[in-house]
């Protein structure tokens, strides 16, 4: 009768990839909630100052006006007849974001009413408009 005999040298050893794969899932998971919460209108403006600014964490949704006009929400520009349809599908999707605009120190004030006009039609009766303090 024949024995087998365990030869530890003739094993197949290899690395554990367990412990790197738990690392690239939370690298994954942590790059995932980042980008959530950053939010950008997608263009950049010179906000007004205001003596009375004050500064608020909240802000979800986010509505650029720039000096010739344009309006840009979600990095994209968008028609004055699109916003109000986007509102009413952004908050029924969550009805807690609130809306900022971001208009431009040199924007008409025109299209910055009818802006705000077109946000609460879409359901959103809280409209913030972002200053910067009298300091900077």
């Amino acid at each position: 009768m024949r024995t087998h005999r365990h030869n530890p040298v003739s094993e197949d050893t290899g690395i554990d990839l367990a412990p790197m794969l738990d690392f690239v899932l939370n690298l994954l998971i942590f790059f995932i909630i980042i980008t959530s919460f950053v939010k950008e209108a997608g263009v950049k403006v010179n906000k007004p100052e205001a003596l009375t600014a004050e500064h608020k964490e909240t802000g979800n949704i986010l509505i650029a006006i720039r000096p010739n006009g344009e309006i840009w929400m979600d990095k994209r520009e968008m028609d004055l007849r699109q916003i109000r349809n986007t509102i009413e599908r952004m908050h029924v999707e969550r009805p807690e974001d609130t809306v900022v605009i971001i208009a431009d120190r040199l924007a008409p004030t025109g299209v910055l009413t009818q802006v705000m006009d077109q946000v609460r039609s879409g359901g959103v009766e809280t409209v913030s408009i972002a200053a910067t303090g009298a300091g900077g």
